[in-house]
């Protein structure tokens, strides 16, 4: 049962054993709320048969005060159960999510954008929280409570008057349940919708400059004003499908009232019952039906939070990428032996790929767009793992590898450079954090940073923004490549490191990495010809194969991808505007 609770609500161990407690602690406190109920039962009927004495008033006294202690002493534990048990169990839940979604392959990632993980952890978490704090624990308690009661009241009154009040509140319960996949639609749906707004939404703020510029706001505050409309309908449709099977349970509970009254009344008129056993069924399903009213939305409640459930268990239930601690590699060569690779939608990317970048080389990787340049860069950091062949560095096959331990034998600059709202200092200790600030400024120096450092307010300082707004693409660039030099790995991956860099200074950096390079391992991507042309090795990729491998002046030789690719932008060099 623990495990079940673990993966159907996304729980902790304790979590779950902490929810069974808070269910007990509800279903005692319910039983105890009928205690004042049996007192005024007992009470009447020693008024109406003239036994109440002395004695018996100070037992009433008495019975009062310990039923009142007992409501006291249980309502502080289901407040420590549910609430309390809660909040902190909502709190590791956040933290186990985080620390799972950075352990995570970045297949995964590829599989979703920023809002739907975004609302995982704000969204999905808060929904649970709520369910675990009221919905749940009400539900079972309020089940268990009068499955208790009903049974003890089947074997002491009149089983006639016991079926007449409780049998509507498993049909109730049924209708919904029957509803459950109308109910389940209509919140996907819903979810669906919301999600396409928060990526509008997102979209227009990120893509405010090229829509102002292309004066398409107007068009795309349409698209957004629609995509507004959706989750307003949708919402509706929602509320709606859920008001109409809740408020039919509801409306059965009711009519529980009047079977009550028409089969006691007819079993008071023949005798079968008493005065006192009428009312106090009436008594029962005056104080029975409210809870259960809101039993049902708590229990409609549950099934919406289905998906929300779904979308964490997916979080946490998701493999890992293992490995050993241990690394055993001899030496940095990076070996792709007849590797396969294909992303989530199974289109292949790499069919067949073999070669062997060597340490103390510069080994480069080009090709017409697509060919999956990129992708051989990331399965050898081991960001995804390949589908067949094998990677090895020094011998060592990557996949056996933990993958954070594998990376601290990388530097890596992506062509898309991520920056954060923090200093030039900080951003650039990314790539060691415990260097120190000599060894920043070293590193900067190294990246040709230092020129327009100086120019900023507050030199290494300065609050640069979210990434990097305040800096222009060749600056976030070189901030990029001095956080590889910081780290001074002996593997180097350069993903069109210098795409954003002007002429004079992608010559300095290029001379800055001819200094890092030494005696390591270098694969690099670049479009550029003339980046390469001093490269040790080329492999040209085509559709996922290589298609030419050798040095530039052998691939210069033959009449192939490469010569075209350097003839072609020979030509683009002489282009100018008519």
């Amino acid at each position: 049962m623990i495990e079940k609770l673990q993966h159907k609500y996304a729980l902790s161990k304790q979590g779950a054993k902490d929810m069974i407690k808070a269910c007990v602690c509800v279903t005692i406190s319910d039983i105890v709320l009928m205690g004042p109920a049996c007192i005024l039962y007992l009470l009447i009927r020693d008024l109406l048969d003239r036994t109440l004495d002395s004695s018996r008033i100070v037992g009433y006294v008495v019975g009062i005060i310990v039923v009142l202690l007992l409501i006291a002493f249980t309502q502080y534990q289901q407040y420590n159960a549910t609430f309390l048990s809660t909040y902190k169990e909502s709190g590791i839940r956040r933290i186990t999510i985080a620390e799972r979604m950075r352990k995570l392959p970045l297949s995964y990632f590829g599989k979703k954008n920023l809002s739907d993980l975004t609302t995982n952890i704000m969204g999905d978490c808060a929904t649970m929280e709520t369910a675990s704090s009221h919905w749940i624990p009400e539900l079972v308690g309020s089940l268990a409570s009068v499955l208790i009661i009903g049974v003890n009241m089947f074997f002491m009154f009149d089983y006639r008057m016991v079926l007449s009040c409780f049998w509507v509140i498993p049909v109730a319960f049924l209708v919904v349940i029957c509803s459950s996949g109308a109910q389940k639609r209509a919140f996907r749906e819903n979810s669906a919708v919301k999600m396409e707004l928060v990526d509008g939404i997102q979209e227009c703020l990120e893509s405010a400059r090229d829509l102002r510029s292309n004066n398409a706001q107007e068009q795309y505050l349409k698209g957004l004003d629609k995509k507004i409309e959706n989750v307003e309908d949708q919402a509706l449709i929602t509320e709606l499908k859920m008001s109409v099977f809740i408020s039919s349970a509801q409306m059965i509970l009711k009519v529980g009232i009047g079977t009550t009254a028409l089969v006691g009344g007819t079993l008071f008129a023949k005798g079968d019952i008493d005065l006192l056993t009428f009312l106090m069924f009436l008594m029962i399903v005056s104080r029975l039906y409210d809870p259960m009213q809101i039993a049902l939305q708590n229990f409609a409640a549950i099934i919406s939070t289905g998906v929300q459930s779904e979308r964490l268990d997916e979080i946490l239930s998701h493999e890992l990428q293992t490995g050993e601690d241990v690394l055993s590699n001899n030496g940095y060569d990076i070996e792709f032996d007849h590797v396969k690779f294909a992303y989530a939608n199974d289109e292949s990317v790499l069919s067949d790929v073999s070669f062997r970048a060597k340490q103390g080389e510069v080994t480069a990787l080009i090709g017409p767009s697509g060919g999956g340049k990129t992708t051989v860069s990331r399965l050898a950091a081991r960001f995804w793992d390949i589908d067949s062949g094998s990677i090895t560095v020094g011998g060592m096959d990557i996949s056996k590898i933990d993958p954070e331990n594998l990376l601290s034998m990388y530097s890596i600059v992506f062509q898309d450079v991520t920056l954060f709202n923090t200093t030039v200092m900080e951003n650039i200790r990314l790539g060691k954090k415990d260097a120190t600030d000599e060894e920043v400024i070293r590193a900067a120096k190294m990246a040709n940073c230092e020129e327009f450092i100086s120019r900023l307010p507050n030199g290494y300082q300065t609050q640069i923004g979210e990434n990097g707004c305040n800096l222009s693409g060749g600056e976030r660039q070189r901030i990029s490549i001095a956080r590889a030099f910081l780290k001074d790995a002996p593997i180097i991956l350069l993903d069109e490191a210098t795409a954003s860099l002007d002429v004079e200074n992608e010559t300095l950096i290029q001379e800055a990495l001819s200094g890092l390079i030494k005696d390591k391992t270098v694969l690099i991507i670049a479009h550029r010809m003339r980046t390469i042309a001093n490269a040790n090795h080329i492999v040209v990729l085509k559709d996922g194969v290589v298609a030419e491998s050798g040095t530039p002046d052998e691939l210069m030789a033959q009449d192939g991808i490469y010569r075209h690719m350097t003839e072609l932008q020979n030509i683009s060099r002489s282009w100018k505007i008519a």
